[in-house]
């Protein structure tokens, strides 16, 4: 792939390539947009089958943080870090504390927290070496129950939209992917009274749901062509594509994996095709919601954190109404909404003394 070219379409500020070759690390930390503030974003860590892979999720996922903040009405950017390892075999110390050395030689223009495959613990060594870190367990702790809170609530302002009413009872959701946000939202999910499908490519977890919510267990390739009124991916991005697209069985798309659609061209074939999508850097946004809690200057608040999530159902509603107004894909009214912010702070004169 041709980098700089991908940086320059995708308006990346920033590519940052960390090797250590005691402890193995091999991350990349993109940095997309800080017009509002620093770049926040959590770093995941996932075996990818190549490099490239890795650098393209990089720059997808750091693009859409700069999206969620904007959006969520915070006063930072977009950014991303992701290691190429296993998290069920590779995490160690010195791997770890070389991550966060990395993350502190950029001065706080990346704050980083956690992502798939990495624990507030993680993040605690990955402090013990820099202070521009967040999720915290001393302060606002894994941000993913509050992700899964932020999507239950999207979840209910997509089936109001459509039905004139937020109530889930007999609803049928499809949970891809069932780890920390995944099982935090089909509790939500069981506790509405929503019938649960669910699929992941560990049966531990999948086990877990199905004891504690009575989930019924769905192949994980096959789990989107399911009949059901909600699909929600929960796990990796690019679900939604030219392949799963014709067989989708649903009426909303609307779950708290980031980068959900393959491409953008995708929300407009999901309007085409009648189904009504809650764009991913929205409905997701609970976690940097109450991650961005702990800059605040009276300390974290998390019951102030839960009633700003609780705006993202309206924040919804809004965008499919513009959606359909102005005759565009729900992922472009989303996009235009967070860009108008970013322009408009972006050309504030700077007064110099």
């Amino acid at each position: 792939m041709e980098i700089f070219q991908s940086m320059q379409e995708m308006e990346h500020e920033q590519l940052v390539f960390c090797y250590d070759s005691v402890s193995g690390l091999k991350a990349i930390i993109g940095i997309h947009d800080t017009t509002l503030g620093p770049a926040l974003g959590g770093t995941r860590m996932w075996p990818y089958e190549t490099e490239e892979e890795a650098i393209i999720d990089v720059l997808r996922l750091s693009k859409g943080m700069t999206y969620k903040s904007a959006a969520m009405g915070l006063n930072l950017g977009g950014g991303k870090g992701v290691i190429i390892a296993d998290p069920r075999r590779d995490k160690s110390e010195a791997l770890w504390r070389a991550y966060g050395r990395f993350v502190d030689s950029l001065g706080g223009r990346y704050i980083t927290a956690e992502d798939v495959g990495v624990s507030p613990d993680d993040i605690d060594i990955v402090n013990d070496e820099t202070d521009f870190v967040a999720g915290l367990w001393h302060k606002s702790g894994d941000p993913s129950p509050v992700t899964a809170y932020g999507t239950f609530v999207g979840i209910r302002a997509a089936m109001q939209y459509l039905e004139g009413s937020a109530d889930l009872t007999g609803v049928v959701v499809e949970v891809q992917g069932v780890g920390s946000v995944g099982y935090a939202l089909c509790e939500h999910l069981h506790e509405a009274g929503a019938k649960l499908l669910v699929a992941d490519i560990y049966e531990d977890k999948l086990n877990q749901v199905v004891e504690d919510f009575g989930a019924e267990v769905v192949d994980p390739d096959s789990i989107h062509a399911a009949e059901c009124d909600v699909y929600a991916p929960c796990a990796l991005g690019a679900t939604v594509n030219d392949d799963s697209i014709p067989e989708l069985r649903c009426r909303v798309v609307a779950g708290a994996a980031n980068n959900q659609l393959a491409e953008t061209r995708h929300g407009q074939v999901l309007r085409e095709k009648g189904i009504l999508y809650a764009p991913d850097f929205v409905i997701n946004g609970g976690g940097v919601i109450n991650v961005a809690q702990e800059f605040n200057p009276s300390g974290y608040n998390r019951d102030l954190a839960l009633k700003k999530v609780e705006t993202i159902g309206e924040k919804l509603l809004d965008i499919f109404e513009a959606s359909e107004a102005e005759d565009i894909p729900t992922n472009e009214a989303a996009e235009r909404l967070a860009e108008k912010r970013i322009r408009s702070v972006g050309s504030i004169q700077r007064i110099r003394t």
